[in-house]
């Protein structure tokens, strides 16, 4: 089968491999879509993801397709059966799994990053990883059910009520997700800030983005918001975020750095404030919920995918040399 198989560092090549043995708890999915996001750009260029992807192997972590096969212990799925997949898989018996913490399991693997994942036709996951797609729900969207996920995941760090006003830093695709999942959860107000007016512009006329802040401009934030998501991860959006919080507020450090990066704060203002900090790690127990947001509708991610590439066209992406990419998503086969 066709598979864009990561070979070093910046080195991948569509190949003809052999498909993985299914195990009798397993899934066998014929990939119909599969998100790329920044953490296969990192593991493109040999950083670490959730955990150490190690070549050869296939790139992959958001997936949606149909059921091709299942494993002769699986009875909660059937061949047809549209789906998508979270790729985290957790050993059930370290300490961080038994205290009700698996994100943080010590022998975390996970799909397309570890294993074989869905920039190929075919991939296998543990059943117990699997989940029905709702028929509202197209594969198209489905197939970034993992990001939402984890968005979802922290969200459920905070304590949130309607009188709030928040704001997300950053109007990438996971700033633009937190701005539909802040207005879900039911706060009052959600404000924006980034740097691309075009998409400050469509969050406020689209989403319901109170006030927009372009950064790029010089506009300046004040310290007045009850939560604060920062969806970026440069040191001058984290400090940012810790700036633009009133007495008793919380902020959700979302956006990834790089693993050596540091940032600053005033430790008094965090004392004075009563500030709560918080870091949020992948996404477990998440996938239902996101499901049933998008299947309601409140969250619509398709005008927020701007970009379907073929397998062929992952590569270029990764380098850089496609631009103007909110969300990106590779067609990995005909399967609907």
């Amino acid at each position: 089968m066709r598979a864009l198989v990561l070979n070093g560092v910046k080195q991948m090549e569509l190949s003809d491999i052999t498909p993985g043995t299914l195990a009798p708890d397993e899934v066998r999915v014929t990939t119909a879509y599969a998100g790329i996001c920044g953490t296969d750009k990192g593991l493109y260029a040999g950083l670490p993801g959730s955990a150490d992807a190690v070549p050869p192997i296939v790139l992959g972590h958001e997936n949606s397709g149909v059921v091709a096969e299942v494993g002769s212990n699986v009875t909660d799925f059937k061949v047809g059966d549209r789906v998508t997949v979270d790729p985290n898989i957790y050993d059930g018996i370290c300490e961080y799994c038994r205290t009700g913490r698996p994100e943080l399991c010590d022998h975390l693997s996970a799909i397309g990053v570890t294993r074989n994942g869905g920039f190929e036709e075919n991939f296998t996951a543990p059943a117990a990883v699997v989940y029905h797609v709702p028929n509202n729900v197209s594969l198209r969207s489905a197939a970034v059910t993992e990001p939402i996920s984890c968005a979802v995941h922290g969200m459920k760090f905070l304590k949130i009520t309607p009188y709030q006003k928040a704001l997300v830093i950053g109007d990438g695709f996971m700033g633009e997700l937190f701005v539909q999942l802040l207005q879900a959860y039911g706060v009052q107000q959600v404000d924006l800030a980034g740097v691309v007016q075009e998409k400050l512009d469509f969050n406020q006329q689209h989403y319901g983005v109170t006030t927009k802040y372009n950064t790029a401009q010089g506009d300046e934030i004040p310290a007045d918001y009850d939560v604060v998501i920062e969806a970026v991860g440069l040191p001058q959006t984290q400090e940012a975020a810790i700036e633009a919080t009133k007495k008793g507020a919380q902020v959700l450090m979302f956006g990834v750095g790089k693993p050596d990066q540091k940032f600053s704060m005033n430790t008094y203002e965090v004392f004075k404030k009563q500030l709560t900090i918080q870091g949020s790690f992948i996404n477990p127990n998440a996938f239902e919920d996101s499901l049933a947001l998008l299947s309601s509708g409140k969250l619509d991610v398709e005008p927020l995918i701007s970009h379907e590439l073929a397998l062929s066209e992952v590569q270029s992406y990764l380098n850089g040399n496609i631009s103007g990419v909110s969300k990106a998503i590779a067609k990995v086969s005909g399967a609907e």
